[in-house]
């Protein structure tokens, strides 16, 4: 294996360790003692999509209504703005 190929590797192998962790995050944050908070998102900071966008981190303005992140259980009665974002997936 010469130096340009294992360069290569490593670089691939990283990009797919770095993938691997990033997608995780939203995951872990959903467990546990958190809830869906909206109402308080920084555009293009958003969890997951809405009615008006398709994916994490595509909200279009700041304080969308609809727009949500993850926060720990009771803190989004206290943020300003803050409303609990409705629950979508089916049970």
């Amino acid at each position: 294996m010469n130096t340009t190929d294992q360069i290569a590797r490593a670089t691939l192998a990283s990009l797919i360790a770095l993938g691997l962790a990033t997608a995780s995050v939203p995951a872990m944050a959903a467990k546990g003692d958190f809830e869906k908070c909206a109402g308080i998102v920084k555009a293009g900071k958003n969890d997951c999509a809405t009615s008006t966008n398709s994916c994490a981190g595509t909200a279009a303005k700041d304080s969308d209504k609809e727009a949500w992140v993850y926060v720990p259980k009771g803190t989004c009665d206290k943020i300003v703005g803050g409303h609990l974002a409705p629950d979508t997936k089916k049970k």
